[in-house]
């Protein structure tokens, strides 16, 4: 029972099938002029059309990466070189995904200089704190669309106002939200955006960046004229078409996956709150991803129910599958307010469009179970019966 869409999502069926023939048959390199080139060219292009159509773009404004890790990688680098004679100043959130955080904290060592805001109890960034933030040497903002382990949705829209009226450049890592809700860039007020295809049902190791007409970024990479340039290197087809199908589906499937998702979401987040006893919420309660439910629950550790869970085949997380294998605390529980002994007792279910309705109630009465027996053997939730 897989509950952990949020880490990565089980490749559509769909999916394969398309990208089935540019594995096979259909394998030419897309920069060559003869018949299995061309083929292979206009496969990107139509993918192309179809990761733009998902979010309102222009099919010249998307650019394909490996990955959400280089389209975050390639908006903030790329846009800090390019504008570095005009400010070396630049606005993130302390939520922010690995991707920007550590990328943030790399610029930082290059001379740049970063603000880093706060987020409340709820996990949500302030658009005044924001304002507050902006400085005439600031370059590009960077808040992410939806937290990856809270599933909160930031104001992404009333930054991105602000942002452009300022002249800022604007980015959002969009990993967490493209396929989950609708997307609109010119609504959102943004100038760059980051896409990863393993988050809505496609094949991992390929991603895109949108980048608004007009935006200028420094190359990381340097070669042949691939991606007008700004992403050079022979092109992942089968990769890149299998994102584009996704983006297809995901365009098409839109309003009732949402719906469907936000129903269960619901019922297992009233299941779980109703049935055991100091169990809580991360997040804020109805501007959160339709998929996602983040709990902590007293006096047990998350690993320990994870892995309980995992025993009654349930697979679930603790938080972002990046920064798993860390022993300290999520960032992001930190960022709440709580206690460390808190944020270690969190768990993550992040759903998908194959969970059922039983799946959760089977999920609700496992988790209640896991945690009665954590409880039992735990130290602190028995000193605090003794209180």
């Amino acid at each position: 029972m897989y509950m952990d869409n949020s880490a990565t999502s089980p490749l559509d069926p769909e999916v394969l099938k398309e990208m089935e023939p540019f594995l096979k048959e259909k394998f030419g390199n897309a920069s060559t002029f003869y018949s299995l080139g061309i083929e292979a060219r206009k496969a990107i292009e139509i993918a192309r059309e179809n990761v733009a159509a998902l979010i309102g773009a222009n099919p010249q404004e998307i650019i394909f990466t490996s990955g959400g890790t280089e389209s975050d990688n390639l908006a903030i680098k790329g846009a800090a070189y390019k504008w570095k004679n005009k400010g070396k100043h630049i606005i993130t959130s302390v939520i922010e995904h690995p991707a920007v955080m550590e990328t943030c904290k790399y610029l930082e060592t290059q001379g740049f200089e970063v603000t880093y805001l706060p987020v409340y109890e709820e996990g949500l960034v302030r658009v005044s704190d924001v304002e507050k933030a902006m400085r005439d040497d600031t370059i590009i903002i960077t808040i992410m669309h939806a937290n990856n382990e809270i599933g909160t949705i930031q104001p992404i829209a009333e930054i991105g106002k602000i942002a452009r009226e300022k002249g800022i450049y604007f980015h959002t890592d969009a990993v967490q939200t493209v396929g989950k809700i609708p997307i609109d860039v010119t609504e959102l007020n943004v100038d760059l955006l980051s896409i990863s295809a393993h988050k809505l049902n496609g094949p991992k190791g390929i991603g895109a960046l949108y980048e608004r007409k007009g935006i200028v970024l420094e190359p990381l990479i340097h070669g042949g004229g691939h991606e007008r340039g700004i992403r050079p290197g022979t092109e992942n087809v089968p990769s890149i078409v299998g994102l584009g199908k996704a983006c297809s589906l995901a365009s098409s499937h839109m309003e009732e996956n949402m719906d469907y998702l936000t129903n269960l979401r619901d019922t297992l987040i009233d299941g779980v709150l109703e049935q055991i006893e100091e169990s809580y919420l991360n997040g804020d309660r109805t501007s959160r991803l339709p998929n996602n439910a983040h709990f902590r629950f007293s006096g047990i550790e998350g690993e320990s129910l994870v892995l309980h869970l995992d025993a009654k085949g349930i697979a679930a997380s603790t938080g972002s599958a990046c920064s798993s294998k860390k022993l300290e605390p999520s960032h992001v529980l930190m960022a709440l307010g709580l206690e460390e002994v808190d944020a270690h007792g969190s768990l993550r279910l992040s759903l998908g469009k194959e969970n059922k309705v039983e799946d959760i109630e089977y999920t609700i009465t496992s988790i209640k179970e896991a945690v009665e027996t954590l409880r039992k053997l735990s130290p602190l939730w028995c000193s605090a019966e003794n209180l």
